[in-house]
């Protein structure tokens, strides 16, 4: 009996998948995807909506926050729902009134902190639900080797990353951090990104701030974020900026360390 003619024809390029989460390789059957593959589509395509539209829950945060013993602080942006932040982005850039009260009381009691640390659900409830309270409990301890004070955490509801820089002018704070959820992508609803900023202001602008990205279990590590993270905020502090004028260079501190042993980095005589 002669052999049947596959439904599928496989695409050469199907090996490469192992490697990326991109849709490279799916095959075709007749001129359309196999229907596998359809449904994936589909189905990413509904977690990235609900990733930018689903409320998103405080509690674990909150949970994780309250146990730091770090003070912290619920704030709102001026956009009043989800529908207004997405089609106001403008609002999400600013702490409503009630807010910029808190903070100002906050400031007239302990006076300017060091590093604030800002959770912003941005663009993904995902990310912050679930790699957010994993990050901040990996950044605190971090942070504090550094010999500066987390003296402040806030978590903001539909905002935006320049919203840190108008909590960060209301605190006076040296150093922002600020964790938002990524705008999410079709095979990554849930990337947390950190944007930090050196004495970041309401006249601060992106070429200010310094972003490390994709921060998830199938992306850059939690350990390895903060890392960089430290890496940055050590080196502002010497040079007094942040921003483009600022490379990241942490790779250097790998490269450099005694222990790492690399290919590429000849091993000292003895």
């Amino acid at each position: 009996m002669a052999d049947q003619p596959k439904t599928v024809q496989e695409n050469r390029w199907q090996r490469l998948r192992e490697y990326t989460d991109a849709r490279i390789g799916l095959g075709r059957s007749g001129i359309s995807l196999p229907t596998q593959h359809h449904l994936d589509f589909q189905l990413a395509h509904a977690a990235a909506r609900d990733a930018v539209k689903r409320p998103i829950d405080w509690r674990e945060l909150d949970a994780v926050m309250q146990a730091s013993g770090v003070p912290a602080l619920a704030l709102h942006s001026q956009a009043e729902d989800r529908n207004q932040y997405l089609q106001r982005p403008d609002l999400g850039r600013k702490l409503n009134a009630d807010s910029a009260q808190q903070l100002m009381r906050w400031r007239e009691q302990h006076g300017a902190p060091q590093v604030v640390i800002v959770i912003a659900d941005g663009l993904s409830s995902t990310a912050v639900e679930v790699q957010a309270p994993k990050m901040v409990q990996q950044l605190l301890p971090d942070i504090a080797q550094l010999n500066v004070q987390t003296a402040l955490l806030c978590r903001v509801d539909q905002g935006r990353v320049a919203i840190g820089d108008d909590i960060a002018e209301r605190t006076g704070a040296d150093h922002l951090v600020l964790l938002v959820g990524e705008r999410p992508g079709l095979s990554s609803p849930d990337s947390l990104g950190i944007y930090y900023t050196f004495h970041a202001g309401q006249d601060s602008s992106d070429a200010d701030r310094n972003c490390v990205s994709n921060i998830r279990p199938a992306g850059l590590a939690f350990a390895e974020a903060s890392r960089r993270l430290c890496w940055l905020m050590r080196e502002a502090a010497k040079l007094g900026y942040s921003g483009v004028k600022l490379k990241d260079d942490s790779a250097s501190d790998i490269l450099e360390a005694p222990t790492h042993n690399n290919f590429l980095v000849p091993k000292a005589d003895g």
